[in-house]
């Protein structure tokens, strides 16, 4: 699932007339990114949620577009601005895309760039035979998110609370089973149009030794400020991508 429902306030006025994800980063839209290294890994289903100006997100890909690397991709829109007015956050947008979804699935948000995240079968393989619910990537705090999120122990488990936090990158595996009881109240299918935060689903899960995570180091930018946009399109590209740990 590529998240794309945001509103991207703090990115107006680029925004105002063009979603978040479609902006321009180093000459394809930002949530292509993604989507490009989703194909590039085998998973070609994609489930993408949309709300502000999202007839311009389906319009632009439509459900079988090829990936830049030419790959045939089928994308499945769940477009919460239609259904509800409105976007679910993302826990209430994962739920209400569950039925698209199967009983393990990445997400990964279409405004966050991390040309380098390699997205692979043996992550998937290695996460199934964990038995958790959820795995999740961790980057080095940036400028903006000094403090971080959560922690990570020495045996792979995700901590909520720790001496040393790291901040999580929006890039995850899950299990269907995380967005149900004890951790999730919300129908699956979220007919009601609950929003709903990922956090304190995660945090629950968390005390419950439920949640693992690794440390990615790649490039990694949460384009969440137009100077931030500005810095990733002035930069020259690397010419060799850092690699999954």
């Amino acid at each position: 699932m590529v998240l794309a429902a945001g509103r991207g306030e703090r990115m107006r006025p680029l925004t105002d007339t063009c979603p978040k994800p479609l902006l321009d980063v180093r000459g394809k839209p930002l949530m292509q990114w993604p989507m490009d290294a989703l194909a590039a890994g085998g998973f070609t289903e994609l489930v993408v949620n949309t709300d502000w100006l999202g007839t311009q997100i389906s319009d632009r890909f439509g459900p079988t577009p090829l990936s830049g690397n030419g790959v045939a991709l089928s994308i499945s829109y769940s477009d919460e601005g239609r259904d509800f007015g409105g976007a679910l956050e993302t826990a209430g947008g994962i739920v209400r895309a569950l039925p698209l979804l199967g009983d393990v699935f990445w997400v990964a948000a279409g405004d966050v760039f991390a040309p380098g995240f390699v997205f692979t079968q043996a992550a998937v393989d290695g996460f199934l035979s964990s038995g958790k619910l959820a795995h999740l990537w961790l980057v080095p705090n940036p400028a903006h998110n000094p403090k971080g999120d959560f922690g990570l122990a020495s045996n792979g488990l995700a901590l909520n609370t720790a001496e040393e936090k790291f901040t999580f990158s929006t890039i995850g595996l899950y299990r269907a089973a995380l967005f149900a009881p004890p951790y999730c109240d919300i129908a699956s299918g979220n007919p009601g149009g609950i929003k709903a935060p990922l956090a304190p689903i995660l945090r629950a899960a968390m005390n419950n030794q439920q949640v693992s995570a690794e440390l990615y180091t790649g490039p990694w930018t949460d384009v969440g400020t137009p100077e931030r946009l500005r810095q990733l399109n002035a930069e020259e590209p690397q010419t060799a991508p850092a690699q999954h740990p």
